[in-house]
């Protein structure tokens, strides 16, 4: 009895290693005697055409279009706190990457958070780059695909909102500065106070 499928022709998919794609078929194929219903997804950009026995599809980890609900909590990560651990960047590199491999939303917007930088930030390196742009795409693609609309306008929308939110933290951090310089002048003036008291005290004495 044929295996029915959870995907159609006409879905979008994603597969953890490739990102978005599409399913163009379900195609029957003979492999060593035996007859395979395969699933055939294309992803446009890398102009890559893959295909998947409907037996595999679930331990290859592929996945359907995120929803409004799983975009809108991907959305939230950006404009979280940026998380960057104390670590060596080939050890962080790794872990982006299998954030990005990962097939969560959640975790790829993670990487295009910790290493979005706006104009008044240190510039990345190549490999910081090449990681974000990755991340970015993927976010990118599946925001596109989601709202339908183009992937230029979904770019845009999501650099509006890291833009916003870095400058917010900027804000933040830069409040929280001139209340750490108020708190210190506070304090000299306390202690100042204190030893004029003193030699008051002592020239009484």
């Amino acid at each position: 009895m044929a295996k029915q499928a959870k995907f159609q022709p006409g879905d979008y998919v994603v597969y953890p290693a490739h990102g978005l794609g599409q399913v163009t078929d379900i195609e029957t194929r003979t492999v060593a005697g035996f007859e395979l219903e395969m699933l055939v997804i294309e992803f446009e950009k890398e102009k890559m055409t893959l295909r998947i026995p409907l037996t595999k599809v679930g331990a290859a980890g592929l996945r359907g279009l995120s929803s409004k609900k799983d975009m809108g909590d991907a959305l939230k990560t950006l404009r979280g706190r940026v998380r960057i651990k104390r670590t060596m960047w080939s050890r962080r590199a790794q872990e982006y990457e299998a954030k990005i491999n990962s097939g969560s939303l959640v975790q790829v917007a993670e990487v295009v958070r910790d290493l979005y930088r706006n104009s008044e930030q240190p510039d990345q390196s190549y490999s910081e780059r090449q990681i974000y742009q990755a991340a970015l795409e993927r976010l990118t693609r599946e925001l596109a695909a989601v709202d339908r609309t183009d992937e230029e306008q979904a770019q845009e929308k999501l650099e509006a909102i890291l833009s916003a939110a870095s400058t917010a933290a900027q804000a933040a951090a830069a409040a929280d500065d001139d209340d750490s310089a108020d708190d210190d002048s506070t304090d000299d003036e306390d202690n100042a106070g204190e030893a004029g008291q003193v030699e008051a005290t002592d020239e009484a004495a």
